[in-house]
């Protein structure tokens, strides 16, 4: 019985997404956020609810990708062409470029064994979250200026399959070095939820990213100045 749980939460997912795109096909913007945040909570419990019983199957990694490409590919891409429908009718369906590179990266996700404890480009979750928090927050503004609109379905789209290393929230442990990074994330989310309220959802993930990419970097300057520092040796 037990290793039918983790299956069960992970349909739990896919059916508030299925809810979450129902909403944004009626501009119901609010629902959407708060079903795509429902979706991750059941994404995160199923994932914790397999560890916790060992009940690692194919069929349950091939259910969660499945779910997550409606909860977190169509779910925000709907969002995008709601969004962009608004002004420029049927050309608003490019927006669908979110859903097809979201299925791109969950399938390179599938097969990559260097994403175990950390990803390579934005997880869908991730971009979910930002455009669902798009819609909700600034829908108007973006529904008026369709080119950064677009602009910002050209960059999400790129990032889900970039090569560009981003951190995990999960934690091995609680020590502050080993998770730093997720420390910082989480205390810039604090202070934006405090300054910034609702609009919390699009800016934590642009933390995320920023956050990310500066992690990616000092990493690179760290290999690479322990590459180019001699050996020490010693004279007999």
């Amino acid at each position: 019985m037990k290793k039918h749980i983790p299956n069960f939460l992970t349909i739990c997912n896919l059916c508030s997404g299925c809810l979450a795109v129902r909403s944004a096909f009626v501009a119901d913007y609010q629902s959407v956020l708060i079903f795509v945040l429902i979706s991750a909570v059941f994404d995160f419990l199923d994932g914790f609810a397999a560890r916790l019983l060992r009940a690692y199957s194919p069929l349950g990694k091939e259910l969660d990708s499945l779910a997550d490409v409606v909860s977190f590919g169509l779910a925000p891409s709907m969002v995008a062409v709601s969004l962009l429908t608004d002004s420029i009718g049927n050309y608003g369906y490019v927006g669908m470029l979110i859903v097809a590179f979201s299925a791109l990266r969950l399938a390179r996700f599938n097969i990559d064994d260097r994403q175990t404890s950390s990803f390579i480009g934005m997880p869908t979750p991730a971009n979910a979250i930002l455009w669902s928090g798009l819609g909700f927050t600034y829908h108007r503004f973006l529904s008026d200026n369709v080119a950064i609109t677009l602009v910002l379905v050209a960059m999400t789209s790129y990032l889900l399959i970039s090569s560009i290393p981003m951190f995990s929230l999960k934690f091995k442990d609680f020590g502050i070095r080993s998770n730093k990074w997720q420390y910082i994330l989480i205390v810039s989310t604090i202070i934006l939820l405090i300054a910034l309220k609702y609009s919390v959802f699009v800016w934590s993930i642009v933390v995320y990213i920023v956050l990310s990419a500066i992690k990616a970097l000092v990493e690179c300057r760290c290999k690479k100045s322990e590459v180019d520092t001699p050996s020490a040796t010693t004279d007999n």
